[in-house]
């Protein structure tokens, strides 16, 4: 081969190669763009059409007896309202039965239908309360897309007969082997048909053999006569015979003919089998509707417009009125003017079968149950009405809570019409009101807000004619809103001095003069520190004059041994006046030992104790040792005039550090959480102290823990169950409001305690309200180059922990007392209130800067006790309930 033949194959090679890379390189194109299309193509379904149902809700129904056993549910499938209410050109009902209902046995109405009105939805929405799931769309209208909860679902047994499109959708969501169905085959629905009513004769013939065969089946004669059970008759015939031949068509209107004589006959082979109990409940309705020319899907109001005819146990009975509120002319058309209509939503049929046989509302429910259809006593209707308002609060929860796990803290938007604070609040006075038999508790007049505004107006313009300062028009008008809201709540006033009366008179004097003598003592307090001495030997003496010393006699020796300890630290010098690192070291000692005790009590408890629980355990221990190392070295070192070594400088930063996260890796139980919180905050305390106040945080530790037990002890005195015991209790994070119970009289006794224990927080080891009471050598371990600002900041840290440690203890008390905390603050608010009364009397204008300094922070400490406790609430609340995972996340629990 010559040089030039060479060359020419080298340059053909060249091109092909460059010809297959442009190819592949298309290719590649091509490929990519196609992968890019069915992204977007996969994105709309994924993003627009996924399911916004929830799981993780608890069941919720009624706490009554219900009226009905058993429901009957027949659904005229394709039934519009129109034709079936009408009378016919002879003017004669197509359905007599029916009629007969309407007006001498039942309550009806029109049920309006959502779109997409379909034979799935329809159902859906009948026997599980809720609408159209978007994420249907990708899966047609015979599966669910996903697991909900039913009616069928939380029936005791449920026997359905009809087609297999609609009845094995909802067997297959039921869980256990409770439900029953007999289906013809699918290929029965055959538009085509010569006679298609036959879909529903099937039905009504397998019904009649079935209670036939009872008589003669014992197992299944037995469970047809126990509670809360459903038969469910799908009837097809109307709907295919729509499309075959028009709603206008005799095929169509001779079928609905056929159903009410079919139901006739159904209702008396039920009631017959019953023996004429009186306890079945019979509910009549269809999916949809249907148009003029064959097709339903649209919102047209032939399709939305559906009938409703319920009777029998639970039911009210026909209603004759002269006036109804409907606009529409249908009415006069039917010539039911004179029987009262009640409309409902499709969605509302739901809760209302639940209601009549006791079953817990469906979980994924929207409807609001129609209470008045429900024959029934008024607080019957009010306890199915909270039950209902609970249910869809528990779905609200739920979202709220899943939503915010996978949103970053400061971009989660809490829903601001419906805050948790709200939430209690709706809740607590639903219940109120039930208690106080306020079934139909009116709505507020306007005459007090007129009232108010006329005062305001008049105050306003008085003070304008004198040309008063902008300060006055506050003074003055501040007063108007607070009696307005007073005054709101006048029966809560009256019925608050209505129990004050049934109260014997010696017991009323007593407790009034107990409550004043405690307020002055917290008053006195602030001036002398040995009156917190007093009352803690007070508190004492508690169980003696109560049922706890002879109930619980080692809570109540424990209770009085730490009363009795804590009141001595009131008697000592305050703080940094007599420094001594021997305390100190004795401090740490006596938590090292305490843990060593918890940690042998835990082993003894668990059968496998966790290897992170344990490791973590030390850890803390460890951080409690190099706090002792670092204090004791940092004292020696400054005492030698070394200065603070920038190790002991590190390691007093680190511990300050982890002080805060440790707490959040231990487990949430309520024992072993605070411990953790304690173990973490001593270790930074020791390192802030320099005598004897090591040892305070360490006693009122103690004392909280005996708190806890003495509050759940006291409970329970009462008649009050508590579920659970102290030790297996566990913090939560989301709070169940309708377990929060009403308040007592002992309740303003946990408040005073609370206050008390802040005071003490305050004060057990010196004065705060003065600056001359700090001492900077507290926090020599972390600096000693004097910076004003990180030196105060480390010195309130140290004030705060004792606050703290009262507030955790106070989130277990609230906990195991079902005390809600609005209900805290507002006993709290009071007392807080009536001791700034006393300090505002007493702010001086006169005398020396530490005087006058004095009565004003005295004050100002009292008046910010409660924003304070707000703060503390919450980080306290951080402290017990979060759980932080190094590695993993948590596991899901779906209902």
């Amino acid at each position: 081969m010559t040089f030039q033949d060479h060359n020419t194959s080298t340059g053909h090679l060249l091109i092909f190669l460059e010809d297959w890379l442009v190819t592949l390189d298309m290719l590649l194109f091509f490929i990519l763009g196609l992968f890019v299309h069915f992204v977007f193509f996969g994105s709309i379904f994924d993003i627009y059409f996924t399911s916004p149902l929830v799981h993780g809700m608890t069941p919720q129904f009624t706490p009554l007896p219900p009226p009905a056993k058993r429901l009957v549910l027949f659904v005229a499938d394709g039934l519009r309202a129109d034709t079936l209410y009408e009378l016919d050109e002879n003017g004669n009902s197509r359905a007599p039965f029916i009629r007969n209902i309407i007006m001498h046995e039942g309550s009806w109405g029109l049920s309006h239908t959502r779109v997409p009105t379909e034979s799935r939805p329809g159902h859906v929405a009948l026997i599980a309360g809720f609408y159209e799931d978007v994420s249907a769309v990708a899966k047609g209208w015979k599966e669910n897309p996903v697991e909900f909860d039913s009616l069928i679902n939380e029936s005791k047994y449920t026997w359905s007969w009809g087609s297999p499109d609609i009845l094995t959708m909802f067997a297959k969501g039921a869980y256990g082997d409770h439900v029953f169905t007999y289906t013809y085959d699918a290929d029965s629905e055959d538009f085509g048909a010569h006679d298609v009513t036959k879909l529903d004769t099937w039905v009504f013939d397998k019904v009649k053999e079935f209670f036939h065969a009872a008589r003669n089946n014992q197992s299944l004669f037995s469970k047809l006569n126990e509670e809360k059970i459903v038969f469910f008759l799908h009837l097809l015939g109307i709907d295919t015979n729509g499309h075959a031949h028009r709603p206008s068509s005799r095929e169509y209107k001779d079928n609905i003919k056929l159903v009410d004589a079919g139901m006739k006959e159904m209702v008396s082979i039920l009631e017959h089998f019953y023996g004429n109990d009186g306890k079945t409940a019979f509910i009549f309705t269809s999916d949809h509707g249907m148009t003029d020319w064959g097709s339903h899907g649209a919102g047209h109001p032939s399709e939305t417009l559906t009938p409703f005819v319920t009777w029998g146990a639970g039911i009210k009975y026909p209603q004759k009125v002269s006036a109804q509120k409907f606009d529409d002319a249908f009415l006069k058309e039917w010539r039911l003017e004179s029987w009262k209509r009640q409309d409902i939503h499709q969605a509302d049929i739901a809760p209302l079968m639940a209601s009549l046989i006791g079953v817990p509302f469906p979980l994924n429910s929207v409807g609001i149950l129609p209470v008045d259809y429900l024959n029934n006593t008024d607080l019957f209707k009010a306890e199915s009405m909270f039950t209902n308002a609970i249910q869809i609060l528990e779905q609200f929860k739920v979202k709220m809570t899943q939503k915010k796990e996978v949103t970053l803290p400061f971009l989660f938007i809490p829903f601001k019409l419906l805050p948790e604070s709200k939430q209690l609040n709706i809740v607590r006075k639903a219940r109120s009101y039930i208690k106080q038999r306020k079934y139909d508790e009116a709505k507020p007049s306007h005459l007090l807000s007129c009232s108010c505004i006329a005062i305001g107006v008049f105050v306003a313009f008085f003070l304008l004619l004198q040309d008063c300062p902008w300060t006055y028009y506050i003074y003055c008008l501040l007063p108007v809103p607070i009696w307005y809201a007073v005054l709101r709540e006048f029966q809560v006033i009256q019925d608050f001095v209505t129990l004050l009366l049934t109260v014997p008179p010696s017991y009323f004097v007593g407790y009034l003069l107990v409550f004043i003598l405690g307020i002055e003592i917290l008053v006195l307090s602030f001036f002398y520190r040995y009156m917190l001495t007093a009352g803690l030997l007070a508190f004492a003496g508690w169980p003696f004059i109560t049922q706890l010393w002879t109930r619980a006699k080692s809570i109540s020796l424990s209770w009085i041994f730490f009363s009795l300890l804590l009141a001595a630290f009131p008697l000592m010098p305050v703080v940094g006046r007599k420094p001594d690192i021997f305390l100190v070291m004795g401090a740490g000692l006596l938590v090292l030992l305490l843990s060593l005790c918890v940690l042998t009590s835990l082993i003894k408890r668990k059968d496998s104790f966790i290897n992170e629980e344990l490791l973590l355990h030390l850890f803390q221990m460890l951080s409690v040792v190099l706090s002792m190392c670092v204090t004791y070295s940092t004292h020696s070192s400054l005492r030698k005039k070394q200065g603070l070594p920038l190790l002991n400088q590190i390691i007093s930063w680190l511990i300050l550090a982890f002080s805060l996260v440790l707490p959040l890796l231990s487990p949430t139980s309520l024992f072993e959480r605070l411990f953790s919180i304690l173990l973490s905050l001593m270790s930074t305390y020791i390192l802030l102290s320099t005598g004897y106040e090591a040892l305070f945080p360490l006693v009122l530790s103690c004392l909280m823990f005996v708190w806890i037990q003495v509050e759940q002890e006291t409970l329970q005195q009462r008649g009050i169950s508590c579920k659970q015991k102290v030790t297996s209790v566990r913090f939560t994070c989301s709070t169940d409001i309708t377990q929060f119970r009403q308040l007592y009289l002992d309740d303003v006794r946990r408040a005073f305690f609370l206050v008390f224990f802040l005071v003490t927080a305050f004060f057990g080891t010196g004065n705060i309200a003065s600056v001359n009471s700090f001492d900077l050598a507290s926090v020599y371990c972390f600096l000693t180059v004097f910076s004003p600002f990180m030196m105060g900041a480390l010195m309130m840290w140290k004030i705060l922990i004792p606050f703290v440690l009262v507030m955790c203890a106070f989130e277990a008390v609230q906990l195991t007392t079902q005390l809600s905390s609005k209900s805290l603050f507002l006993m709290v608010l009071v007392i807080s209130d009536i001791m700034a009364l006393h300090f505002f009397f007493l702010v001086k204008d006169y005398g020396s800067w530490l005087d006058i300094g004095t009565s004003i922070s005295h004050y100002v400490i009292v008046m910010s006790m409660t924003i304070v406790l707000v703060f503390l609430n919450g980080l306290a609340h951080l402290l017990t309930t979060k759980k932080l995972r190094l590695c993993g996340k948590p596991k899901s629990h779906l209902i």
